[in-house]
């Protein structure tokens, strides 16, 4: 009788033990990092918006397109976390989550070329809009590790 060559390196009892009694969480300092990305992400971007040049109008869409973009960049990181282990929800609520987060950024890129500002402007407006898209992925995937470790913490006890 050959043994499974997965029994061989992983003994799936004491690895399910240790994984049911130990529960994540992230460092303060990682926390930490976190949220001041996310503020500093935010800081200058509303600096880039506040003395943007041009017309209100323009200044009007950049600063909607940022905010779309924010909000659906934060559903989307739900979503995807919602859905990793099993499917919960449906495919064409996933189609209206990526679409739209795919449309909030290419709308948003789209005024960002089109604006009649500086070149270097428009560098600062895309590399701050960049950082704070990142910055709301990390941001989402800490505040639900967190929930979830509170839950975890809850159920052990």
């Amino acid at each position: 009788m050959t043994p499974n060559i997965a029994s061989v390196f992983n003994n799936a009892s004491s690895d399910f033990t240790m994984q049911r009694n130990h529960i994540r969480k992230d460092t303060a300092a990682w926390r930490l990092q976190v949220w001041v990305s996310f503020g500093l992400a935010v800081t200058l971007c509303a600096i880039g918006l506040a003395y943007l040049p041009g017309a209100d109008l323009d200044r009007a869409f950049v600063v909607m397109g940022y905010m779309f973009c924010l909000s659906t960049a934060f559903a989307l990181a739900k979503f995807v976390r919602d859905n990793e282990v099993r499917k919960v929800d449906t495919p064409m609520w996933g189609l209206v989550v990526w679409c739209g987060f795919g449309l909030a950024m290419l709308l948003t890129a789209w005024g960002l070329y089109r604006m009649d500002v500086n070149p270097t402007y428009k560098a600062f407006l895309g590399v701050s809009w960049l950082f704070l898209i990142s910055t709301v992925f990390t941001l989402a995937k800490t505040l639900r590790d967190a929930h979830e470790a509170l839950l975890a913490e809850r159920d052990a006890a």
